[in-house]
């Protein structure tokens, strides 16, 4: 019988499991419970279903599935966005690491609204993922961690795990899994390299209140600088909107058109900032590294590109780990936090300082 029967009516139907059933000369119920895994099964009886499968196409109803209570196992990666090469080489790691333990994987996106990142997790947590993975940005307010925490302890109680990947912990009570890379270190890393090249006038692009991940850059920038005893200046800290190649250009040429250049270096919040902030350079003739020196965060397209200087951030390997993590946790309910180290990428955006900005 082919998979697309002809009944009565003359129009063709997908062969069913009663059709498999039929052809096997078996119960429906061995067909399903051997389809599902749960059946010792003897071999010639396995055989003789699986060849039916074959024979008629037969695929298996995932909504039928759901309402008897059998879900096929899975981990849910949330992201800002699938756009940004952040999120896409994290969720690739997800992705990896998913399929190598044989799950399913589920991506959400919020768009970076935080009400829509609660909804999300709230609606995987009812469809039973056995991880819920959130990557990136998170705000920095009470409100929000309190109800995050409250889905955390909801999902363990289920049996699932909240994973926190590229956050900080939600507090020592609750039971998430944080896997975070060295934002901070890995700020005060590359603010320490143009300090050490003589540069003491360092724009910072990309400053963000009320943002875990730009929050913890801005903190090693500063401590950059107070280790080196060099003064710390608000003023040659800019606000970003949107942290993306856009609000890079757009914070260099508003910095470069309210009057003389008053710095040497640029530390852009990421290397999209960065690409953005160096067309803006370019517009008005200045050289990178040249006129000015330039540094990023993160090591993704387009830094090398752009030949930039940059943090490396092991995207992939966060998601390795998350999902890895979320796995062999025993116990739901417990907190586990790692940390994975940031490293410098040297290329060729940056020149030692010779002599002070032409405003000093």
């Amino acid at each position: 019988m082919p998979r697309w029967a002809m009944p009565e009516d003359g129009r063709p139907r997908p062969s069913t499991i009663r059709d498999v059933a039929r052809h096997a000369g078996v119960s429906v119920a061995t067909v399903s419970r051997i389809l599902s895994g749960s059946y010792p099964s003897a071999p010639a009886t396995r055989g003789k279903v699986m060849r039916a499968v074959r024979e008629l196409d037969y695929v298996a109803n995932a909504h039928a599935r759901g309402l008897a209570g059998v879900r096929p196992k899975s981990v849910a990666i949330v992201v800002t966005s699938v756009v940004s090469p952040h999120y896409a080489h994290v969720a690739q790691g997800v992705q990896d690491q998913a399929a190598r333990e044989g799950r399913l994987c589920i991506v959400g996106t919020t768009g970076g609204d935080p009400e829509r990142e609660l909804a999300t997790v709230r609606l995987l947590r009812e469809e039973h993922a056995e991880a819920v993975i959130l990557v990136g940005n998170m705000p920095a307010d009470d409100a929000y961690r309190e109800r995050m925490a409250g889905y955390a302890r909801a999902l363990a109680v289920a049996g699932s795990r909240l994973v926190l990947c590229g956050r900080p912990p939600l507090g020592d009570d609750v039971p998430a899994i944080v896997v975070e890379y060295d934002n901070t270190g890995g700020a005060y890393a590359i603010t320490s390299h143009l300090l050490s090249a003589g540069h003491k006038r360092i724009l910072f692009l990309g400053r963000r209140t009320g943002y875990t991940t730009p929050e913890s850059r801005i903190a090693g920038y500063r401590a950059a600088l107070a280790a080196h005893r060099v003064p710390h200046d608000p003023g040659l800290e800019v606000d970003s909107v949107v942290m993306d190649r856009r609000d890079g250009y757009r914070m260099m040429r508003e910095r470069l058109d309210a009057g003389p250049r008053d710095f040497t270096a640029v530390f852009a919040g990421n290397d999209l900032i960065a690409a953005g902030a160096r067309a803006a350079l370019r517009e008005r003739g200045l050289r990178v590294p040249g006129d000015v020196s330039l540094v990023g965060f993160d090591d993704l397209p387009p830094a090398a590109d752009i030949d930039l200087t940059t943090v490396h951030v092991p995207h992939e390997e966060l998601g390795r780990t998350a999902v890895r993590l979320a796995l062999e946790s025993e116990t739901p309910g417990t907190a586990q936090h790692v940390m994975l180290g940031t490293h410098i990428i040297v290329r060729d955006s940056v020149r030692p300082n010779l002599e002070e900005p032409p405003s000093l």
